[in-house]
């Protein structure tokens, strides 16, 4: 499979500039010999705008899917250009509101994920299960962001069959309290085309991609699987985000990656010839769960917030 990531700069809750970006970068892949492109999390919204909208505010910006006018819109470009798609968007289904990512290719949704472990906004439902679909002949996951910093999430859909785990995010340069984390000055941004130096030292420092470096590749390689890594670039909300879309095998290497700070795209090659080889897939086929089940399966509460969503 050639496998594309993109990258772009959304525009708060401006689902028609957002889907246009979503088909010029579509049209580049296909131009380039992709057979998937795969986008950020809530790539067709936005997403950190939304963490202060109202029930009402939020309600107005979703859509049901499949018949929602984004998903029809999705899938249109998918048909123009005949190659599957995956994005992100809010759903609404009945009363409850979602973080959904789906799939879409031959006139149709077939796949759709809601994210387990929603924080941007209050008033977000968790979603209760795991996604696998056949995708041109590849068994493939959907882990949203935060899902994929939860190792069982990722364990769980490898052993449901994935070879391949698409991993929308919209993260980095937020404040943690590991050494070195935190936010990306406005300057920089700025100055990107007569300084990029100091922005790409920003971006591919702890506060970007050397933190991705320290857990990102350890899931590829641990579970035996491909990554599809995908990251807005530049502004979502107020928070600069530092793009490093890539693809990542099952060795933990990076196969490509972008670069660019402009709305972009990159390809890589993956075969399955690499995943039998890999150690991931030695160690889980050495598992012993006698003796960990109960471990791993026992009642806990779970609580997490992000430092940086006000009380």
């Amino acid at each position: 499979m050639k496998l594309a990531v993109a990258q772009f700069e959304p525009k708060d809750g401006d689902k028609k500039y957002n889907l246009s970006a979503i088909e010029k970068l579509t049209n580049n892949a296909k131009l380039n010999g992709a057979d998937v492109i795969s986008f950020h999390e809530m790539s067709i919204t936005a997403y950190t705008f939304t963490k202060d909208l109202s029930l009402e505010q939020i309600t107005e910006l979703a859509e049901e899917i499949p018949n929602g006018k984004s998903t029809e819109q999705l899938i249109e470009i998918s048909t123009k250009y005949k190659i599957p798609i995956l994005a992100g968007l809010v759903e609404k289904d009945k009363k409850e509101i979602f973080n959904t990512y789906i799939c879409v290719h031959q006139g149709a949704v077939i796949a759709k994920f809601r994210k387990l472990h929603p924080f941007i906004n209050q008033h977000m439902s968790a979603g209760n299960q795991y996604e696998i679909f056949d995708l041109l002949g590849w068994k493939c996951g959907i882990l949203i962001c935060y899902d994929n910093n939860i190792i069982e999430n990722v364990r769980a859909t490898s052993l449901l069959g994935a070879e391949l785990i698409f991993a929308p995010h919209v993260t980095g340069c937020t404040p943690s309290a590991m050494p070195g984390r935190g936010y990306v000055a406005d300057k920089f941004w700025q100055n990107r085309e007569s300084d990029p130096v100091s922005l790409r030292l920003e971006f591919d420092g702890p506060k970007g991609r050397s933190w991705l470096m320290r857990w990102l590749p350890a899931r590829a390689y641990d579970n035996g699987v491909y990554y599809a890594f995908t990251n807005p670039i530049g502004y979502d909300g107020t928070h600069l985000k530092n793009g490093n879309s890539m693809i990542i095998d099952p060795y933990g290497e990076v196969l490509t990656e972008i670069k660019s700070f402009d709305d972009s795209i990159a390809i890589a090659t993956i075969t399955k010839d690499k995943i039998a080889l890999s150690g991931g897939f030695r160690y889980m086929n050495a598992r012993r769960p006698e003796l960990y089940k109960d471990v791993i399966g026992k009642e806990h509460k779970s609580r997490f917030k992000p430092v940086w969503i006000k009380d």
